[in-house]
């Protein structure tokens, strides 16, 4: 298997390639055939040729912004939906392309028509490959080093990725080191969790120098090292990690697109906001906005909006009380915009406002970070900018990650801000919209922990007054 290794990359650049590559053909069969004769004068050859190409690189731009060359990183089923997305998008894209060539509206049909016909190709083309790749790269069997936190939930997401993953043994950091060594040698794969720093380092180093896989769970420090800049001032190298999360301009930039999004969202989705607003205060006749403190940049508090989902006074007597599973605060109304995710759309009054922006970290509510900030000090860095109607720990983490893993997720967004990573979140979370996972509340034990904890602070800071 050692020596298959280095040829993962190219197995999966080639199915991805050979799938594309039928795209392709099919695209130029259906340009040829039903759109260039509409040209007032139409391509012979080398202007089919160009379109082919185009369309080739459409199709890689959307397969690197959707996972499309995640072959046997990710599931059949995701791996489909990732690919359908990338064929979906780019045939919309070659739509606009040939009204521009053509010089007038077309019809959509022979586009639709590909698209259908491109699906049917991707799942199978999908369980194939998968199935190929796992022949070929079976189930690594891994050892589990952890130390004092909890790894149940943890091990739960390895074992709902057992095509990647087999656990074979775990162990903890407190015992003896001559004995993890001795257990690292019998796997071809160590996944190294939250433990101690200088015992961490002692297994990397062990393990990159034995060619032994690792697969790391970061620390925040890392993340804050990790896209620093390096400095090469004199013979020792320097890491330099700014202070400050944006500059001016892509504080110029962000804001210019924030805006323009925002206010042309707005008009196109008036008609949809305007029948929520009319079914919500039909059902109970209460409230049709939800308005809520929340945190932003600098630690500056604004009031959210949003479609109200849930019965009036959900929260009684101002207790905290987050949302779970089948929740049965959420009405009849709210449990379909929440589905669509409708009740998000009065934020983007909020976005033109300047209080929010599109891409950015979730502007927790004011009490869920007073909380987090006890138990993880560190929580305030996600801060250094505007909260976001999406973002990067939206885009990869779910509604119930955990507080710390949701602060590691942003900060990664933050240390590697650019306007083209905001530009594909934007397009990602159009993939998570119909994910079940990004909407799941947290489970009953953990929303009553938290109802239990914020009753409690309630409890100590009214006694402090």
């Amino acid at each position: 298997m050692k020596n298959l290794e280095q040829y993962k990359r190219l197995v999966r650049i080639t199915a991805c390639l050979i799938l594309y590559m039928v795209e392709m053909f099919m695209y130029y069969y259906v340009w040829c055939t039903y759109y260039n004769h509409l040209m007032q004068i139409p391509y012979y050859r080398l202007g089919n040729w160009m379109l082919f190409c185009v369309y080739g690189i459409v199709l890689i731009i959307f397969g690197y912004i959707y996972g499309g060359f995640n072959v046997g990183v990710t599931k059949a089923s995701n791996l489909i939906y990732s690919h359908f997305l990338v064929s979906l998008f780019s045939n919309i894209v070659m739509y606009i392309i040939g009204t521009l060539v053509i010089k007038s509206l077309h019809t959509i049909y022979p586009l639709l028509v590909l698209t259908v016909v491109e699906l049917v190709v991707i799942i199978i083309w999908s369980n194939i490959i998968t199935k190929v790749y796992q022949k070929i790269y079976p189930p690594r069997k891994v050892l589990l080093i952890y130390g004092d936190r909890p790894i149940s939930a943890f091990i739960d997401k390895l074992n709902n990725r057992t095509d990647r993953f087999v656990v074979a043994e775990t162990v903890n950091i407190q015992d003896e080191f001559h004995e993890i060594i001795k257990k690292i040698n019998l796997y071809n794969g160590v996944i190294i969790g939250d433990i101690p720093t200088e015992k961490r380092n002692k297994i990397l180093k062990y393990c990159y120098g034995r060619s032994i896989r690792t697969y790391t769970i970061p620390k925040l420090s890392d993340i804050l090292l990790k896209n620093s800049e390096c400095l090469h001032m004199f013979d020792t190298p320097l890491f330099l990690s700014r202070s400050s999360a944006l500059t001016i301009e892509q504080l110029f930039l962000k804001r210019i697109m924030d805006i323009i999004i925002s206010l042309t969202a707005i008009i196109v989705s008036s008609p949809v906001m305007l029948i929520t607003a009319i079914v919500i205060k039909c059902y109970d006749h209460g409230p049709i906005i939800f308005v809520q403190d929340r945190y932003t940049i600098n630690k500056k508090i604004f009031k959210i909006y949003k479609f109200r989902s849930m019965v009036v006074d959900a929260e009684k007597n101002g207790s905290v009380i987050p949302a779970k599973e089948n929740d049965p605060r959420i009405t009849p109304v709210g449990k379909i915009i929440r589905i669509l995710r409708i009740d998000e759309l009065p934020q983007l009054f909020n976005i033109l406002m300047g209080q929010m922006s599109l891409v950015g970290p979730r502007p927790e509510r004011v009490e869920h970070v007073q909380e987090y900030n006890k138990e993880i000090p560190e929580f305030i860095y996600r801060l250094k900018v505007k909260g976001g109607l999406t973002g990067y720990a939206q885009v990869y983490g779910k509604y119930n990650t955990t507080a710390y893993d949701k602060l590691k997720l942003d900060l990664m967004y933050i240390e590697n801000y650019s306007l083209l990573l905001d530009i594909e979140i934007l397009f990602k979370t159009v993939k998570i919209l119909l994910i079940k996972d990004s909407t799941e509340g947290f489970d009953e034990e953990t929303s009553c922990t938290m109802e239990k904890q914020f009753s409690e602070s309630k409890e100590d800071k009214e006694y402090d007054e």
